[in-house]
């Protein structure tokens, strides 16, 4: 038996059925990371022109320390970044600059995690579709090999009921394609909002961290130091 052969044997042997409880189940789990996303996307967002305005009003003051409590206390990605710049605002804006940049590059992390499955799901779920088409292709012809005249098929009624049992495998193969596009296509979907949602967040928390900086150069001198009074 050549490789081909015993190739053959074995996708004729598995069928295609697997391939859709696959996808079935990747459906599933793509399913259940889109609504924990959406949940957690959702949460980290908040009203920033409000906290804004509120923590301006208490850099404004001097009280730095309840600015922090106020940004400690909000869900919202621009309040932790800027939360982690207020903590080393005695060491200057630069000190502070370099912090919110370095929460700032968690939090992305933390908001993209498992989006890497969904633009690899609706990458790949096609292919996986396709290859399901393909093996139910492959028992189709296999079937019209055994009805054909000399392979015991026969001729006439026979040989013509044999031939629509080949067309029904064929469609129930482009089933299998079919399945992976409707996987896909969500996938897909989900993936780049959440992408635009992410951006969204990050570039948001600029309206903070500016303001946050801003207090800071206003009472800070050149070097970074607090300015006698």
């Amino acid at each position: 038996m050549t490789p081909i052969d015993a190739l053959q044997q074995l996708f004729l042997r598995a069928g295609a059925g697997w391939v859709l409880w696959l996808l079935g189940i990747l459906s599933l789990v793509s399913v259940a990371l889109t609504v924990e996303r959406w949940l957690v996307l959702r949460a980290r967002g908040g009203d920033l022109r409000l906290l804004a305005a509120r923590v301006g009003v208490l850099l404004h003051a001097g009280d730095r320390d309840g600015a922090l409590r106020l940004l400690e206390g909000s869900p919202s990605v621009a309040a932790a970044i800027a939360a982690a710049g207020l903590r080393l605002g005695e060491r200057g804006p630069k000190a502070a600059e370099y912090a919110m940049q370095s929460a700032l590059a968690l939090e992305r992390g933390q908001l993209e995690r498992g989006l890497i499955f969904l633009g690899t799901l609706g990458n790949n779920a096609p292919f996986v579709g396709l290859l399901g088409t393909v093996i139910g292709v492959i028992a189709a012809f296999e079937e019209l090999g055994h009805a054909a005249p000399g392979h015991g098929g026969g001729t006439g009624a026979a040989s013509q009921v044999a031939s629509n049992a080949v067309m029904s495998s064929i469609a129930e193969a482009l089933v299998a394609t079919a399945v992976g596009l409707l996987v896909a296509l969500p996938a897909v979907a989900a993936y780049n909002a959440f992408q635009r949602k992410i951006t969204s967040l990050c570039q948001g928390s600029e309206a903070l961290t500016n303001l946050v900086l801003a207090y800071m150069s206003d009472t800070t001198g050149p070097e970074g130091h607090q300015e006698a009074p």
